[in-house]
Parts: C-alpha cells; sequence; structure tokens
C-alpha cells in the first residue's frame, strides 16, 4: 500500500489535496476521497492463487532445505566423532 500511495497517479491526487508551502499537509478527510484503482474481482482470486501456490512450493522447498541441513550435521558429526572414515 505504501509503494502504491507514492505511484504518480496518487501522487498527483495527494498533492491537489495537500495544504501548505514549505510542508505540505493532508487531512484524513483529504485522504479519504483520492481514487484507488483495484483490479477485477477475477483477477484478484487469480492473483491470490499464484501467490497461495508460491507459498506453498515455499514451503516444501524449505522444509527440503531444514531435511539437507540436518542430514549434513549429522553426517559431519559421524565424520569428527571419527565413526564413519573416508578413504
Amino acid at each position: 500500500m505504501g509503494y502504491y500511495c507514492n505511484t504518480p497517479d496518487v501522487a498527483r491526487q495527494k498533492a491537489s489535496k495537500g495544504q501548505g508551502d514549505a510542508v505540505v499537509h493532508i487531512s484524513a478527510a483529504a485522504l479519504g476521497g483520492i481514487q484507488v484503482k483495484l483490479p477485477s474481482s477475477d483477477e484478484q482470486t487469480a492473483i491470490a492463487a499464484v501467490l497461495f501456490d508460491m507459498d506453498a512450493e515455499i514451503e516444501t522447498i524449505e522444509a527440503r532445505r531444514d531435511k539437507t541441513r540436518d542430514l549434513k550435521q549429522a553426517m559431519m558429526q559421524e565424520l569428527l566423532t571419527g565413526r564413519t572414515r573416508l578413504v
């Protein structure tokens, strides 16, 4: 939202509603009058589905990373204690 509020279209609207010269102030009521363009409901649903799938994939990759890290730690412990020797 912070990024979107600094886009040129919204920045123009804020500048036109602001008051002051050196330090510009804008009231909450004036901010409430700024028009925000949102994607259609179908597009929002499609975006949410993609983000959900990405989250699931990230969780899978992180679980694999954690398992690999644990395996590496166990192998290093085996080598350091001398139970396993490299030939």
